[in-house]
């Protein structure tokens, strides 16, 4: 008499854990065999071996554990791959200093580690006593690069993930477990011959198809650089006091954009209206009244008036 071969799982519970994320407001789900990131591995080496990280020093940390999620989260074997609109309903009045549309609402990190948060304890609570870790943008994960392993959308001439239905307005998250599921495929690149990120970018930080000096983007100076902005940028900079969207504004899939349906990535009413005149006079009340619990206070009430005084001046 043959053994009873082993119940193999793995269907229904990628359906149970896809059809909970989407619940919980996410737009895509992916997932992937945790493993090492064999094609990721020459690019990202040769990146930093050219400097192209500037002063975020960090990007030089846990090189290993950055390529092979298995050494982050020793025994896993998934890495699913969440994506999260933000693309806003109303925008800035033009013609004033610019915020990157992401910075618009709350904090991107604590609105979506909770719903990770969720989607673990739902996992444990349906699936069975399953190990894992979330992240959001801030652990050693190459979040794009897995997120396209999981056919979730392809990495863009700006280095973005782009999808042809909603294009690139949107935040990435992991789960990575120690649970095999159905793993996805990747899907084809869309950008044909298409150059308007690299014809768009202020300071020419698309070097190259599919690659960015990240230090010469206007995200990096306004959020990531410490010290003074160079001058030889002076003129260059369309106005964008933290982050830059100009790639993704350019971008023709960004046509089908969608509003987010996130309360919580809602602006306050006074910053959309808000004139050059406003910004320039800011105080650091208003700054901790409009930005409580912002991105931008990652950049602190004295990074900011840097910005501004830098277009200013």
């Amino acid at each position: 008499m043959n053994a009873l071969k082993p119940v193999d799982h793995r269907n229904k519970n990628t359906q149970l854990i896809k059809t909970e994320a989407k619940r919980l407001g996410f737009m895509s789900c992916g997932i992937s065999k945790a493993g090492f990131l064999e094609e990721e591995a020459p690019r990202l080496e040769k990146w930093l071996n050219n400097n192209m990280h500037g002063e975020m020093g960090y990007m030089e940390n846990y090189f290993d554990k950055r390529l092979d999620p298995t050494k982050l989260v020793p025994g896993s074997k998934s890495v699913i791959s969440l994506l999260l609109n933000y693309y806003p309903e109303k925008t800035q009045d033009p013609g004033t200093y610019k915020l990157s549309k992401y910075a618009y609402g709350t904090d991107y990190h604590f609105v979506i580690k909770d719903k990770l948060k969720q989607l673990l304890f739902f996992i444990n609570s349906e699936i069975g006593d399953v190990h894992g870790r979330a992240f959001v943008d801030s652990a050693p994960v190459l979040d794009k690069a897995w997120a396209a392993k999981s056919g979730l959308g392809w990495m863009g001439k700006h280095t973005n993930l782009l999808t042809k239905q909603l294009g690139s307005f949107y935040f990435i998250a992991e789960l990575i477990l120690d649970l095999e599921l159905e793993y996805d495929t990747p899907v084809t690149d869309h950008c044909g011959s298409c150059t308007a990120c690299i014809d768009a970018c202020p300071t020419e930080a698309i070097v190259e198809p599919y690659k960015v000096d990240g230090s010469k983007c206007i995200s990096y100076f306004t959020i990531e650089l410490k010290n003074e902005i160079p001058t030889s940028f002076k003129g260059e900079y369309d106005d964008w006091v933290f982050g830059c969207d100009v790639c993704q504004d350019v971008c023709p899939w960004n046509r089908f954009s969608k509003s987010h349906r996130e309360p919580l990535f809602d602006p306050n009413p006074k910053l959309l209206n808000m004139s050059k005149k406003d910004w320039e006079e800011i105080t650091k009340d208003v700054f901790n009244e409009l930005f409580k619990k912002s991105a931008v206070k990652r950049t602190k009430y004295e990074g900011l008036k840097r910005n501004i005084n830098f277009l200013k001046d």
